[in-house]
């Protein structure tokens, strides 16, 4: 879990805080149960230290405010990017987990004859 948190922090350029920590525990969990049946965090080494990484990361974007700018007068907001963010950082993990994942973007119902 160490080595999460420290690359966690040294992708996101951020401290090793407290919440960073509880977000990589979260996201070793989340990749934990999308393994496939028989595979163990283990057998996919790096790659699931830098997708635990990035899944923290994502999640502490989630934790922060995305809106960079707020005017009374004739309302308007305008939000950051830090939700695309999110989702490249998850779409990142998933890819580089891959190989180890569990298919569940495929159904096959059957051919008609």
């Amino acid at each position: 879990m160490e080595e999460i948190l420290k690359l966690a922090a040294a992708l996101g350029k951020v401290e090793e805080t407290e919440e960073l920590s509880l977000l990589c525990t979260a996201a070793v969990e989340e990749l934990r149960g999308l393994l496939r049946d028989g595979v163990q965090a283990e057998e996919c080494g790096a790659a699931f230290v830098l997708a635990a990484a990035w899944m923290a990361l994502a999640g502490l974007d989630t934790a922060g405010d995305d809106v960079e700018s707020f005017t009374a007068g004739e309302v308007s907001i305008r939000r950051g990017e830090s939700g695309v963010r999110r989702k490249e950082l998850r779409m990142q993990a998933m890819e580089v987990m891959k190989p180890w994942l569990r298919d569940e973007g495929f159904i096959f119902r059957g051919v008609r004859g």
